[in-house]
């Protein structure tokens, strides 16, 4: 298959042709030629208004739904989203029926994306069954594909399976995912604590759920070594912490969510069920704090948080709702609001190789893994932009600049139809 992109603004600032504008053809998955003008014929041509090109973006915390969940999301449609809002790789959380705990359902995930733009990096379950007691065949899932190990959104209550986990996964360079949410403080909490929950009559988590598990995790992972990555870091107090361990040369890495960056917990004044995430919206100093993290490198990634509900288990009071909202649609728009363009790409593209991804220039002779954008464009998101099966999306309403127009990776080619 070969590919011609006509006059595309490359954004790269590892490279000499960042904000260069350039054709770029692509033949069987490899970058061929790149140059000014190239007259050549090829099976898809893209020539499309205000075309920009970067390396593929990443997305560290995507779920679907299958197996066991269908009715959220299939995988295939899940990577076909994916793709057409221009994330190349994606890490998909295991959050399913049955989990991945296991060799053969590492593999599944791994093969459902052997032809697909979007390819999939499976995170383990950390423990059996994720039952938080005993750990799972950690180094016989690596060999079946896993790149990190954690237990959905469960925090790790028992220090020593910390402690084990990280001392094992050293032996083959695994990273354990430590969800920080302290158990007990955050019990039947829906929302942060504070006034805004207080005026709304919802039961609060309070920050300290948060801070006291990262506190513990950097202790341990002090003392035995290894490598650890905290997602959805959602306090100012978890940044600093973050911040001081990375100052210690521990190999820490953390992401903070799309809704953390975007709301605060003064917009769930409505009830608003897509609101409803977990962990909670914080207070607005806790957004800047985020905010800043990302830009100065302390949080590493920027994630949607993915995560499709059904509408049965939405459209019920926010004290019952099943927390999640979508975001895979939202994420490049609502960057653009809040960063640079070369930010944001930096954001997207940087730190694969942490998870084992590789990381591929846009150079004749690299293979095509890219994305392409227009940054510029402005509109409000509706539901007619949501390509995923259920709709539960935080970000409806929201005014956005910058569409993406899909994306080249593994000789295939995804484009998003809403925009071409």
């Amino acid at each position: 298959m070969s590919i011609l992109i006509k006059s595309a603004t490359l954004v790269d600032s590892k490279s000499n042709l960042n904000f260069k504008q350039k054709d770029i053809l692509v033949k069987d998955g490899v970058i061929v030629d790149i140059a000014d003008s190239i007259d050549a014929k090829a099976d898809l041509v893209i020539n499309f208004e205000n075309l920009h090109v970067s390396r593929g973006w990443m997305d560290t915390s995507v779920s679907f739904g299958e197996p066991g969940y269908e009715e959220r999301e299939s995988i295939s449609n899940g990577l076909k989203t994916a793709a057409s809002s221009g994330f190349t790789s994606i890490l998909l959380n295991p959050d399913c029926n049955p989990l991945v705990d296991s060799h053969s359902a590492v593999e599944f995930l791994k093969k459902k994306s052997t032809s697909t733009t979007t390819k999939i990096y499976p995170v383990a379950n950390l423990t059996s069954n994720s039952n938080g007691k005993d750990l799972a065949s950690l180094y016989d899932m690596k060999l079946a594909g896993a790149i990190a190990y954690g237990d959905y959104k469960k925090p790790i209550i028992d220090s020593s399976i910390l402690k084990i986990a990280l001392e094992y996964t050293k032996t083959f360079g695994g990273r354990v995912i430590s969800f920080c949410q302290d158990e007990f403080l955050s019990q039947n909490g829906v929302i942060n604590e504070s006034i805004v929950g207080t005026e709304l009559g919802l039961k609060g988590i309070p920050y300290i759920s948060e801070s006291i598990n990262i506190f513990r995790d950097i202790q341990i992972l002090s003392y035995s070594g290894g490598k650890l990555h905290i997602p959805y870091v959602n306090t100012n107090k978890g940044v600093e912490l973050i911040r001081e361990a990375k100052k210690r040369n521990l190999d820490i890495t953390a992401s903070t969510s799309l809704a953390h960056v975007t709301f605060s917990d003064k917009d769930i004044a409505n009830f608003n069920t897509n609101l409803k995430i977990i962990p909670p919206l914080r207070s607005e100093i806790d957004s800047k704090s985020i905010k800043e993290a990302l830009v100065d490198g302390t949080i590493d990634y920027l994630t949607s948080m993915h995560e499709p509900i059904d509408i049965d288990n939405k459209k019920v009071v926010f004290d019952l709702a099943t927390p999640g909202s979508i975001g895979l649609e939202s994420v490049f728009g609502i960057m653009c609001n809040n960063f640079t363009l070369e930010k944001t790409i930096d954001i997207l593209t940087r730190n694969k190789s942490i998870f084992e991804i590789e990381d591929h220039p846009i150079k004749i002779g690299s293979h095509a893994d890219l994305t392409l954008f227009n940054p510029d464009k402005s509109y409000e998101f509706t539901e007619e932009h949501i390509l995923s099966t259920s709709k539960n999306c935080a970000f409806i309403s929201t005014k956005m600049k910058g569409i993406v127009y899909g994306s080249i990776n593994n000789n295939n080619s995804t484009l998003n139809k809403l925009w071409i």
